[in-house]
């Protein structure tokens, strides 16, 4: 892209210029429904004095329900702060035998108010299943490699929806810190297939907009390593009692976006399985 270019897509109207060549003429719809109130679904506080509920937002619980899991399994949240997928994935184990929760986050302050959100929000009998670790994900696998038979990634992203809505994050913006943050992506993804166990299976997740940092990230995974397979896959509908949103099908994946999901989103998810 020329420089001339570049300066021209920085800020609010580089912003929108950006979205708009991606989304086209869907572009208005969905950014006036990025300034809606998410939609929520209320946790509440399972193993401590009363406290309020933990709102997540139903993409969020959308994907951490699409990682399939069983018993006997050892399963990483690999970027788990703050906590809300951990939430669900701590749920699921709760009746399986031998399947464990390791809950990694490599800031302090962040893996503070994640082992805070845990001691709330899961049950004891979950919370025994729980262990909290805080390496550099995108490091890991150079310490040890296929320990894990599931992994979460939920990557560090470009979040629009939070940059949208603050102004101060808004002038600041250029298709830079996209190109930066898929970077880091991939280091982290990379990392998280040497992780995995062969015959494991990975859920890679953000809340990003651009395909830069999902299909794209996705897609580099396949062409790096000939024994990760994509699978399809269909978004729950349910979660106990509330109705979870609709997703839309991508190249790798699944998108569940705010303009057709009721305010949930943007979640972006891809499911892979790594080849015995």
């Amino acid at each position: 892209m020329a420089r001339q270019t570049q300066k021209m897509l920085k800020g609010s109207e580089g912003f929108d210029a950006y979205y708009s060549e991606l989304y086209k003429e869907r572009w208005p719809r969905l950014r006036e429904a990025l300034f809606t109130s998410p939609r929520y679904i209320a946790l509440p506080a399972r193993n401590s004095a009363p406290a309020e509920d933990y709102f997540l937002d139903a993409g969020s619980i959308s994907a951490a329900l699409s990682l399939p899991i069983e018993d006997d399994c050892r399963i990483l949240d690999m970027c788990a702060a703050p906590g809300g997928k951990s939430l669900i994935l701590a749920s699921r184990i709760a009746s399986m035998s031998g399947s464990s929760l390791v809950c990694n986050e490599v800031s302090g302050s962040r893996r503070n108010r994640l082992v805070s959100v845990l001691n709330t929000y899961v049950s004891s009998l979950e919370r025994e299943k729980i262990s909290i670790t805080g390496y550099d994900a995108a490091r890991w696998c150079r310490r040890e490699t296929e320990c894990f038979d599931r992994i979460l990634l939920d990557a560090p992203c470009s979040s629009e929806r939070h940059v949208l809505q603050d102004a101060k994050y808004l002038a600041q913006w250029s298709p830079a810190r996209i190109k930066h943050l898929a970077h880091t992506q991939w280091a982290l993804l990379s990392s998280a297939f040497r992780l995995l166990k062969s015959g494991g299976y990975l859920l890679y997740a953000t809340c990003a907009l651009s395909p830069a940092e999902n299909d794209e990230v996705v897609q580099k995974l396949f062409k790096k390593f000939q024994n990760a397979r994509g699978v399809s896959m269909e978004a729950p509908e349910l979660f106990g009692s509330y109705r979870l949103p609709r997703a839309e099908a991508s190249a790798f994946g699944m998108h569940i976006l705010p303009d057709t999901a009721e305010g949930a989103g943007p979640m972006y998810f891809s499911l892979i399985n790594k080849l015995a």
